[in-house]
Order: C-alpha cells, then structure tokens, then sequence
C-alpha cells in the first residue's frame, strides 16, 4: 500500500466559509466540479464527469463517509467502469480568526488501474489546481 497524496494549504478565510466552499454545491461548482446535488450526510451519494489527459470522460463515484461541520468531510472516490476504491478528506484547522489550514489527503490510489490519468502524479497536479490554486481564488474573492 503507498503513502496517501496529501497537501496543506492555509487560506485568509474564517473556518466556516472554507466549510461553505467544500460543501455548498453552488459554491462547490465555482471551484470544484459541477454537481448536480451535494449534502454532508453521511451515506449520500454523488456523481460528476472528469476528463482525462486525451479528453476522455470519467464518471466519478462518490459516496460521504463521514461530515463534522466545520472540521472534516470525507468522501469515497471511485470511477464508473473501473476498478479501485479511494477516500478524499478534507480536515479544516482554525488558524487564527480569519485563517484556516486545509489538509486534503487522498487515500487508495494504488487500487485504480495502471493508467496515465490515474498515475499519482495525475492526482498530485489536478489536487495541486484545485486545493492550490482554484480554492484560493475562489475564497479571495468570496
């Protein structure tokens, strides 16, 4: 079993507005991936197409495995027509009043297909835009 991708990243925003980000499926569709529906409770299921380095489209499969509002959200991630089996969690760490620390860990890597799209470092560059890059702007300019 291989280590788990992870990455941290402190963002100039209250606690609960890094929860709102993650979690509202509106706010979720200016950063994340277009939802159709999102809820916390544990045992909802979701779904929402990706595409791949050569343009071909993914169905991801997601179920929530676990939500402490304003502290942790945890969610299994696989892909339709594919085998293996991973966990996303986002941890949230009040960092001050206006500062709050994400740690994202994706979990299982090793279960999918030895595919260029699903390569670690896929995952690392894709997680790397969206927890680095998009999240931040997103919160920026909430």
């Amino acid at each position: 079993m291989s280590a788990p991708f992870t990455i941290e990243r402190t963002y100039p925003a209250a606690v609960n507005k890094v929860w709102q980000a993650i979690t509202d499926k509106e706010k979720m569709k200016q950063w994340y991936f277009n939802l159709d529906e999102f809820n916390t409770k544990p045992g909802f299921e979701f779904s929402f197409p990706g595409k791949g380095a050569k343009g071909e489209t993914y169905i991801h499969l997601c179920k929530v495995l676990e939500a402490i509002e304003n502290k942790k959200l945890s969610y299994s991630w696989t892909y339709k027509g594919y085998p293996g089996y991973s966990v996303v969690t986002f941890e949230l760490f009040e960092e001050g009043k206006n500062s709050t620390r994400v740690k994202l860990t994706h979990s299982g890597l090793e279960t999918f297909p030895a595919l260029p799209d699903f390569a670690p470092t896929s995952f690392q560059a894709g997680w790397t835009q969206l927890i680095g890059t998009s999240l931040k702007t997103f919160l920026e300019k909430e």
